[in-house]
């Protein structure tokens, strides 16, 4: 059963932490690798932080806000237009609003650019009203269709939506996702087609969303292809690998130092907790966020 923001679970957190001081496990890096989640540490606010709502769909959105603000998240988001409004009641904001297509149904399809292209006009112009920086766009499934044909599908969809984007001041972000396990034939599920995808799009308006889950998945490489791809990356999302669970010493990614690399390029957007907690969800959404607080 999900906890309240407050006390109980800041005590548990603490003493964790405290319990790893006593023991004596602290070592030259501020802790043994098979505690390095444990320890609390300052917030240096660093690394802008958010969070997935849906991983969190058992808590009250005005629960979950007020938890976030506690925890000095900045956003809570993949919400819909009649939810945008809630965070800003606790000093947050939305990072990554929903936009036109599904997963599965996306900008690869000509025959749905009329109705994506629409729809995304209505959304930025409210996104925009609303001060909030992202929305997320998908490519839809293969169903047969190339990469290459794919791509050019989608780079033509979104050519039509970028110079609404810019005129708005909003940032489209199409979401890199695993085609191995999760999302079986979606498109958009290697750096390199996105990255070609951006070029072609050639918008500063348009990025991809980074899912550091997904293309640990499909690619590993994580740090070096941040690095190497940054300018082409507006967002990020994390999870656990494997299992899209807690992103501490239970998987195989290690998330402190894919933080800093994040930090060390200069990234100022938002980095989003999108795991799918096996514990108590908020006790672990404050375990992640002190995580990646680099």
């Amino acid at each position: 059963m999900p906890t309240s923001s407050g006390d109980p679970s800041r005590r548990t957190f603490l003493g964790v932490s405290l319990g790893a001081i006593a023991t004596g496990t602290l070592g030259p890096e501020g802790v043994q690798a098979r505690h390095w989640s444990s320890l609390a540490v300052p917030r240096t606010g660093r690394l802008q932080q958010s969070v997935c709502r849906w991983c969190y769909d058992g808590i009250p959105l005005e629960q979950l806000c007020r938890a976030a603000e506690e925890m000095g998240l900045k956003s809570v988001e993949l919400l819909g237009e009649r939810e945008w409004h809630v965070p800003k009641q606790f000093g947050l904001t939305c990072a990554m609003a929903n936009g036109p297509s599904t997963i599965a149904v996306g900008f690869n399809r000509p025959n749905e650019h009329d109705r994506l292209v629409a729809e995304s006009e209505r959304l930025l112009q409210l996104i925009a009203a609303q001060g909030l920086p992202n929305m997320i766009v998908f490519s839809g499934n293969r169903g047969g269709m190339s990469d290459g044909e794919g791509l050019e599908n989608c780079a033509r969809g979104l050519r039509r939506v970028a110079p609404i984007a810019e005129r708005l001041g909003v940032t489209v972000c199409m979401e890199l996702l695993n085609s191995k396990i999760d999302h079986r034939d979606y498109q958009c599920d290697r750096t390199p087609w996105g990255v070609e995808l951006v070029k072609r799009v050639g918008s500063p308006r348009f990025r991809l969303l980074y899912d550091i889950y997904h293309m640990q998945i499909m690619e590993g490489d994580v740090i070096r292809t941040i690095r190497e791809n940054i300018q082409h990356i507006a967002h990020f999302h994390t999870a656990g690998v494997p299992g899209r669970h807690e992103i501490d010493e239970t998987q195989e990614l290690y998330y402190p130092q894919i933080a800093r690399a994040i930090v060390e390029t200069g990234f100022t957007g938002y980095l989003a907790q999108e795991f799918v907690p096996s514990r108590d969800p908020l006790t672990s959404l404050r375990q992640g966020v002190s995580i990646c607080d680099v």
